[in-house]
C-alpha cells in the first residue's frame, strides 16, 4: 500500500508540459496542451473557464482518475506519470478526496454506511470507525440524518454527506468539480463555508466552478481556455 507522501520540501503538486489527447486513427483532438502548474500544501486553487476548456479533465488527471498522453506529473516526491495502475489507485485512496457535482452517493446505503464505506475499505476496527462517523455527522451537522438514504435528502444535505465520506479519512489534498451547481444560494454558501473551513484547518484544495462567488474562495485562480492556461 502507498501512503500518503510527507511534505519533506517538496511543492505538493507540479505540472511539467502536461498533455491530454484522445487519437482516432491518425487525428489528434487536444484537451489539455502544455500545462505547466505548481499548487503548494495549503493552498485552495480555483480552476475556471467555459465548458469544454480541460477544465475537468485536469482536475481528473490531478485526482489520478485518468492520465496524462505527455508531459510529467509529480505529487510531492511521487512521480505520478512513471506509477503503474495499482500505484496510481492507492496514492488516490490514501492522499485525495473528491467531491462531484452529482454527490455519487451509494443510493443503497444510509447515510452512516456511505460515511463507512472508505474506513471499510482501509479496514479501521470498528471502534475507531464509529468514532470517526460520529465526528463526521457531528462536523457536518448531519447527525439526525444518519439512517435516511440519499433521496431522502436534499441537494444540500446529500453534498454535506459526499464532503463528509472525501474528508473522513483526513486527505491532504481535496478536489471538487463544481460542488455547488446543483444547489440554491444557501445551500452553495453553506458547502463553501465548509470548504473555507478545511482549507483553514491546512487541508489543500482545488475546485473547478464558473461561479465567480465561489472563485472568491480562493487564494488564486487560473484560466483554462481551449485546453491551454491563460497568461
Amino acid at each position: 500500500m502507498v501512503r500518503c507522501p510527507a511534505a519533506k520540501g517538496y511543492g505538493m503538486i507540479k505540472l511539467r508540459d502536461l498533455t491530454k489527447y484522445y487519437q482516432t486513427g491518425v487525428l489528434k483532438t487536444f484537451v489539455l496542451r502544455n500545462i505547466n502548474l505548481d499548487v503548494e500544501e495549503g493552498e485552495f486553487l480555483t480552476i475556471m473557464g467555459p465548458s469544454g476548456a480541460g477544465k475537468s479533465t485536469l482536475l481528473h488527471i490531478l485526482g489520478m482518475l485518468d492520465t496524462a498522453s505527455s508531459g510529467e506529473y509529480y505529487f510531492y516526491d511521487q512521480e505520478v506519470h512513471r506509477l503503474t495502475e495499482r500505484r496510481l489507485s492507492d496514492l488516490h485512496k490514501n492522499c485525495i478526496g473528491f467531491v462531484f457535482q452529482s454527490y455519487h452517493l451509494i443510493d443503497d446505503l444510509t447515510v452512516y454506511e456511505n460515511l463507512e464505506t472508505p474506513l471499510l475499505y482501509k479496514k479501521v476496527k470498528g471502534a475507531e470507525r464509529k468514532a470517526k462517523i460520529c465526528d463526521m455527522l457531528d462536523r457536518f451537522q448531519i447527525v439526525g440524518k444518519k439512517d435516511l438514504f440519499p433521496n431522502q435528502l436534499s441537494g444540500g444535505q446529500q453534498q454535506k454527506v459526499a464532503i463528509a465520506r472525501a474528508v473522513i479519512m483526513s486527505p491532504k489534498l481535496i478536489l471538487a468539480d463544481e460542488p455547488t451547481g446543483n444547489m440554491n444560494t444557501r445551500e452553495g454558501k453553506e458547502i463553501m463555508d465548509m470548504f473555507r473551513d478545511l482549507n483553514n484547518n491546512g487541508t489543500t484544495i482545488i475546485q473547478v466552478t464558473h461561479s465567480e462567488v465561489n472563485a472568491s474562495y480562493g487564494k488564486r485562480t487560473i484560466h483554462l481556455l481551449d485546453g491551454w492556461i491563460q497568461k
